[in-house]
């Protein structure tokens, strides 16, 4: 099993108090500072010397420039060869082409670690704060008028539908704008949501439609206050948010010295909003995983979407990818031995014949379990 502690190369990293893993969206109206609390919150994570990785899921691509880093190759752009790989042996999958962006993992599949030397993670860039920062990508001339986001953003789901993280490992996305990752399973792939809210009518209503959206999905929610200028305003969002609102920010001149390219660190932040920092951490450290729950919810969305448009669009009948008995949770201990397949592997069709090695604990897994379902 590979230490969390020892996830990329260099000194050992800091554990983590919390007993599972976590996985963190931030949404919110466009320009309620959803990023900047994302670049913010991960800064705030590898400062501790905790293992994360970054994600950038908004169409506007914006969280790279935050956390001080070159924009990563898009994921967006390398879909085909990441499906290609996490369809590994699976024998419910037919091809890469018949993946979509819900199709879950089964036996077979190949997982992700956080930071593992995977060709997922081949794509992304280390940021100067120690985490490591995957992106979507923007849109392309070839997209335009023609695709939705959608079709980016579809990688980040199957990352996260194929991650075997561990207690310790965090992973944080910075979502689109408003409730767009109700357009599938997504929102229901994180340990808990923030939604970052301004103090205002049009600040409250993206939280209230995540809260009506998920109702009965059993999503953690709580709601971050920005740009709150004095009581009026926290009575605001609390008289709208409730129980909701974990905390709230106010003027912070660091935060503007950050996004004009200026020198920043964490301790340049005031007292206030580095409690605030803490208190998120707190909260999502204190929220506990259900695999089975998880492994649920996918298989749901996933026969939703094909039964909708997928089976259709592929040619066969899509509902048959998912693997009832299988959770990643029950293999999350099983997947340090992943060897790297550069894309260019995957891109030529050397993939095909390509295999875990030997060491691998989930090599002996994938053997035995294909030969029951053979």
């Amino acid at each position: 099993m590979m230490d969390p502690l020892t996830w990329q190369a260099g000194p050992r990293r800091a554990r983590s108090v919390t007993e599972a893993p976590v996985k963190i969206a931030f949404a919110g109206k466009g320009g309620s500072g959803k990023t900047t609390l994302s670049a913010l919150f991960t800064r705030h994570l590898a400062a501790q010397g905790l293992p994360v990785v970054a994600i950038d899921a908004d169409i506007n691509q914006h969280l790279a420039e935050a956390l001080g880093t070159a924009q990563p190759p898009a994921m967006g752009a390398h879909l085909a060869e990441i499906k290609e790989y996490l369809r590994g042996d699976n024998p419910r999958i037919s091809s890469a082409a018949a993946m979509v962006k819900t199709t879950p993992p089964g036996r077979g599949s190949r997982l992700l670690r956080p930071g593992g030397g995977d060709p997922v993670h081949a794509l992304a860039a280390d940021a100067p704060c120690g985490a490591r920062l995957l992106a979507t990508g923007p849109f392309e001339e070839e997209d335009l008028g023609v695709a939705c986001y959608h079709s980016k953003t579809g990688a980040v789901e199957l990352y996260l539908n194929h991650l075997a993280d561990e207690p310790g490992e965090y992973v944080v996305v910075d979502c689109t704008a408003g409730a767009d990752s109700f357009a599938s399973g997504l929102f229901t792939r994180f340990d808990l949501t923030i939604l970052v809210a301004e103090p205002t009518r049009k600040g409250i209503s993206v939280y209230r439609q995540w809260q009506d959206y998920a109702a009965g999905y059993h999503v953690a929610l709580a709601v971050a206050g920005n740009k709150a200028e004095g009581p009026e305003d926290v009575a605001f969002l609390r008289e709208h948010a409730g129980d909701d609102l974990l905390a709230w920010l106010g003027h912070e001149p660091a935060v503007r010295a950050m996004e004009q390219g200026r020198p920043f660190t964490l301790s340049d932040l005031s007292p206030a909003t580095r409690t605030v920092l803490g208190t998120i951490q707190a909260r999502l450290d204190a929220q506990p995983r259900d695999w089975d729950r998880y492994a649920r919810q996918a298989a749901e969305f996933h026969v939703r979407n094909a039964r909708a448009w997928a089976s259709a669009a592929a040619g066969e009948d899509l509902t048959t990818q998912v693997d009832r008995d299988f959770t990643v949770g029950q293999h999350a201990q099983s997947t340090a031995a992943f060897p790297a397949v550069p894309l260019g592997c995957l891109i030529s069709g050397r993939a095909c014949a390509w295999r875990l090695r030997a060491e691998s604990p989930l090599q002996h897994l994938v053997a035995e379990r294909n030969d029951d379902i053979a």
